[in-house]
């Protein structure tokens, strides 16, 4: 079990393990991103392999969080955004007394830590991008669950939402219908009262602000190109192979920043062992 603060009025659940260099970590799951996603219990593929966090924690002080909206911390209705997201995990890294830190992220959470290496470069030692997402299917995909979402509130209207919420606990990645705070709305009575007392047109333009905010073009999620080509920083990327986790994103990665390596394993052959191995070579190329 974590522990909780609070960062920009907003509960965060948390967990600090291990020693050594911090390794900041945005975990997998879309919004459903928690830390769980790392272990063996809750994770998949190498990350349920390896027991990530576990297996992290041998070689870094590991820095991992439910982000806002997610498992147990909190949520606010307010247009969400790349922005949104790396205040969180700068007030993270500050809470925990840390200026730098090795950063990683898995699915969207890797657009999450190219947003924070884009935004805070100097806090950003090496980036370890885990199957990053990107292209036409991701962002069709997005826009399509957020439809599915504005059809329910039309005829379901926000008191629906909490109930469905509620009913199914899930997040929106997994339910759309239950929309983008799916996860405080489960668990969080004072929330579900004020977001079921919100006006519904408001409510809706703030959905459309964040699909627009997040989910803006074919590129890979997080950072833009001209964001890319400044990032002075290691990175290491571990390319999926699916429509989500496009081989495509991960080559234009590796095109666009200076110093990334694209590791030449790819699924079904990545592995608990061969991918820790290779999370771990970040450090060689970027001595903390």
């Amino acid at each position: 079990m974590g522990q909780f603060t609070s960062i920009n009025g907003l509960k965060v659940h948390y967990q600090i393990t291990g020693s050594g260099p911090c390794l900041l970590t945005f975990a997998p799951g879309g919004f459903g991103s928690v830390m769980s996603k790392w272990t063996a219990e809750g994770g998949n593929y190498a990350w349920k392999q390896m027991d990530g966090l576990v297996a992290l924690s041998k070689h870094f002080t590991t820095i991992a969080y439910d982000r806002r909206e997610a498992g147990l911390s909190g949520g606010r209705i307010e247009p969400l955004s790349w922005d949104l997201y790396c205040e969180e995990a700068m007030g993270m890294l500050k809470l925990l007394g840390h200026s730098q830190a090795y950063v990683l992220g898995s699915c969207m959470g890797a657009s999450v830590a190219l947003a924070f290496a884009a935004r805070h470069p100097k806090s950003c030692t090496g980036l370890l991008l885990h199957w990053p997402v990107g292209g036409y299917q991701w962002i069709m995909r997005a826009h399509g669950f957020f439809q599915r979402h504005f059809d329910f509130v039309a005829a379901n209207g926000l008191a629906g939402v909490v109930a469905r919420a509620k009913d199914k606990g899930k997040n929106f990645w997994t339910d759309p219908e239950s929309g983008p705070w799916a996860g405080p709305l489960s668990w969080d009575a004072e929330f579900q009262d004020q977001f079921a007392r919100q006006d519904v047109s408001c409510y809706l333009e703030i959905c459309r602000q964040s699909r627009d905010n997040l989910f803006n073009d074919t590129m890979p999620s997080g950072a833009s190109g001209a964001e890319l080509m400044k990032m002075d920083v290691p990175a290491i990327i571990m390319s999926g192979a699916d429509s989500r986790h496009t081989r495509s994103a991960s080559w234009t990665l590796k095109e666009l920043m200076p110093k990334a390596e694209l590791w030449d394993v790819f699924p079904p052959d990545q592995n608990g062992e061969n991918t820790l191995a290779e999370l771990v070579r970040i450090k060689t190329l970027a001595p903390c």
